[in-house]
């Protein structure tokens, strides 16, 4: 690899650091060529991408990328994770594959989390956070759950509803309930029933003293009577 060579590869790899919302350094000593090609696979999926670089461009492009934390783990083969998308996904890739292989190949060293340090552990204790898949169903099954509520609360109404107006006419076709009509025509009797009764009630005293007392009296009156022909006078004369 002549100096300008050198030059793309590190501008390439500073580049890559800073578009990466995480990096992560793993030790790829034991790897074949196959497994590395499966590892590509799995963390393709997370939109992440498996590179092996020499230490001595890594740190060149680490300066460039003002990635100085990842200087202190470029010891020894080491091979670099640039995720672009969910970091939890593609840790998690890496942890799968380290348990499918026993445990001894793709060990964490350390790497990059939003431009801050992270060490092996806190990269393992990443793999097994959710990955953003996941916790974005989550959230959508809790933002639904209200409404999925409202829904099945409205449903048990109406199938409540349905049940007691069916129990309902049940009793009216078996007549332990009254149909409609019944009612109406009691109604309709009750005016007659009270006018044959009181046709058929006898006067009381009471009744007889009430009219007494309202027959109006003679009236008396006051004036004086009409002057007519003073007959006396005249029997004398004659």
């Amino acid at each position: 690899m002549n100096r300008d060579q050198k030059a793309t590869a590190v501008a390439e790899i500073a580049e890559q650091i800073q578009e990466s919302e995480a990096v992560f350094a793993i030790d790829y000593r034991g790897i074949t060529v196959a497994q590395v090609a499966e590892l590509r696979g799995r963390l393709n999926e997370a939109d992440a991408t498996f590179r092996v670089v020499k230490n001595t461009l890594t740190e060149r492009a680490a300066d460039q990328a003002d990635a100085e934390a990842l200087k202190s783990l470029l010891e020894g083969p080491t091979a670099l994770t640039f995720v672009r998308g969910d970091a939890a996904a593609a840790a998690k890739a890496i942890a799968d594959f380290q348990r499918s292989t026993g445990g001894e190949l793709l060990p964490f060293k350390g790497g990059l989390l939003n431009g801050d340090a992270l060490d092996a552990a806190q990269i393992t204790a990443i793999s097994k956070l959710p990955t953003r898949q996941v916790l974005y169903g989550q959230l959508v099954g809790v933002v639904a759950s209200p409404i999925t509520g409202l829904a099945r609360g409205l449903n048990g109404l109406l199938s409540g509803l349905a049940v007691a107006l069916g129990g309902v006419l049940e009793k009216k076709e078996s007549g332990d309930i009254p149909s409609g009509e019944a009612p109406a025509a009691a109604a309709a009797e009750a005016p007659t029933a009270d006018a044959n009764t009181a046709e058929a009630a006898p006067a009381t005293d009471d009744d007889t003293t009430d009219q007494d007392a309202e027959a109006p009296e003679p009236a008396t009156s006051t004036e004086d009577p009409a002057e007519g022909p003073d007959t006396t006078e005249e029997t004398q004369e004659g």
